[in-house]
């Protein structure tokens, strides 16, 4: 059976199954026993007709708080399929079914205790922003596959021209120099263009603040921002030299923003097809994904 005693010594190989290094993972490990507490709390107080306390009953597979842990990072880290993670953890699949989703809840709320979930409503944007001492974003969309739906007119909504099959599609607003996301828009049809989830949301930047951006958000320029975008080449003639020079320097800042997707994607949950059934889980595992990379990119700043 697969459990944190098993793994927590081999260093390579506890990275490479949740993303995190042993000492992060006891970091996070504090927080996820406090959101474990009020979730179960919130539970008990809810069911009224409870005759046990909690605890009571038989004892679940996942009988540790580092065993839950572990499950719900090594299923975001490594997305296997629900009968794979039921049988490693020694359980049956409608189990592994269940844990995943209410895991999930209780490593939202860990992660939100600490403060590294990215902002989600878009009139708080400026708010979040002006607190940050940098005066330097990116942003930037973000595509990951999906099934393809069986109804055909979400067929047509979730298919992205771009990337020839059908996606699901969220922006982010990323800073310089910490790397950290910032703020999470809501999750979107593939068909959607990034620019138009912009206007939609409508959200806004401090004043005097510099916004990088590529050639998807042509035509966003919010109050009071300078936008650095790279010029599209004329057709029918070239670029100056100068103009190339700037679209240069403009590119080896942005590239802090596929780095910190890169860093997202870490979790294959927002990298492979997603395969979720469950409404709001597609959006809840991207939200979660942005606050472990900025947990780690915390972390590791420290180091």
């Amino acid at each position: 059976m697969f459990t944190y005693e098993n793994v927590k010594d081999n260093l390579k190989l506890f990275r490479a199954l949740t993303s995190l290094d042993p000492a992060e993972f006891e970091v996070l490990l504090i927080s996820f026993q406090i959101a474990w507490d009020e979730y179960v709390e919130q539970r008990y107080s809810e069911n009224k007709e409870r005759q046990r306390k909690p605890g009571g009953g038989r004892k679940p597979a996942l009988d540790t708080t580092e065993n839950k842990l572990l499950f719900i990072l090594f299923y975001f880290k490594t997305y296997p399929l629900q009968e794979v993670i039921a049988f490693m953890f020694g359980m049956t699949q409608s189990q592994a079914c269940e844990w995943i989703y209410t895991l999930s809840t209780v490593l939202k709320m860990a992660l939100s205790h600490m403060q590294h979930l990215p902002e989600r409503d878009p009139e708080q944007v400026k708010a979040v922003l002006t607190e940050d001492p940098e005066n330097r974003f990116i942003i930037d969309g973000t595509e990951r596959r999906r099934q393809r739906p069986k109804d055909s007119i979400e067929q047509a909504e979730y298919y992205s021209g771009k990337k020839k099959t059908h996606t699901m599609k969220n922006n982010v607003i990323v800073t310089i120099e910490s790397r950290r996301v910032k703020y999470l828009s809501g999750t979107y049809e593939g068909k959607k263009h990034d620019k138009k989830i912009c206007d939609e949301e409508q959200h806004t930047f401090p004043e005097d603040s510099t916004l990088y951006q590529d050639t998807g958000f042509q035509g966003y320029a919010p109050e009071g921002v300078t936008v650095q975008q790279p010029k599209k080449k004329p057709r029918n003639r070239e670029l100056s030299a100068e103009e190339k020079k700037q679209n240069a320097l403009i590119s080896s800042v942005r590239i802090v923003v596929e780095h910190v997707i890169g860093g997202i994607k870490r979790c294959r949950i927002v990298k492979d097809v997603f395969r979720n059934k469950k409404e709001g889980f597609d959006d809840l595992a991207m939200e979660i994904a942005c606050g472990l990379h900025n947990f780690r990119t915390a972390c590791r700043a420290l180091a």
